[in-house]
């Protein structure tokens, strides 16, 4: 069966996501890349470094961000989310987005071997261009499908 997801549903599959695709445009070409991001509010805030994508969307802040939920070829969610980028410059608020992503993430890169890095407040001396880009994609809309295969669930 294929349906669309209910706001609730489409809510719950952003919640639960880490990594999702975002989509920004040049007007000439699409460019499409997979980041960790966390929903929260009705925003969807993702940092990264300096680079093409940051620059396209500083100048086309219209985007498109895709995160979806596979367990198989039929029975999966997909969210599609339309949106504004927003880089956040000033402390208050890329302290705040940086400690939304911290809180989410953190847990999901603790290892033995690992420490996470780039969430810790950078001190001022770093230079710029190795401090994050902090961003968030003011969501203006959303929409979501679904297949789920009855019939190998009444198999079980």
């Amino acid at each position: 069966m294929i349906g669309a997801l209910t706001n609730e549903q489409i809510e719950h599959v952003l919640r639960s996501g880490l990594i999702g695709r975002i989509g920004c445009s040049n007007g000439a070409n699409v460019y499409v890349v997979p980041v960790t991001y966390v929903f929260h509010d009705k925003y969807i805030y993702i940092h990264s470094r300096e680079g093409l994508k940051v620059q396209i969307m500083r100048t086309h802040p219209q985007v498109c961000f895709e995160v979806d939920s596979i367990e198989g070829m039929t029975n999966w969610r997909c969210v599609i989310a339309h949106g504004t980028f927003q880089e956040l410059k000033n402390e208050p608020d890329r302290t705040e987005a940086l400690n939304i992503l911290k809180n989410r993430l953190v847990p999901y890169l603790l290892s033995e071997t690992m420490r996470p890095q780039g969430f810790d407040h950078a001190p001022k001396s770093i230079e710029k261009e190795r401090q994050p880009i902090v961003y968030r994609i003011q969501v203006t809309e959303m929409t979501g499908r679904f297949e789920k295969n009855v019939y190998s669930e009444k198999l079980l």
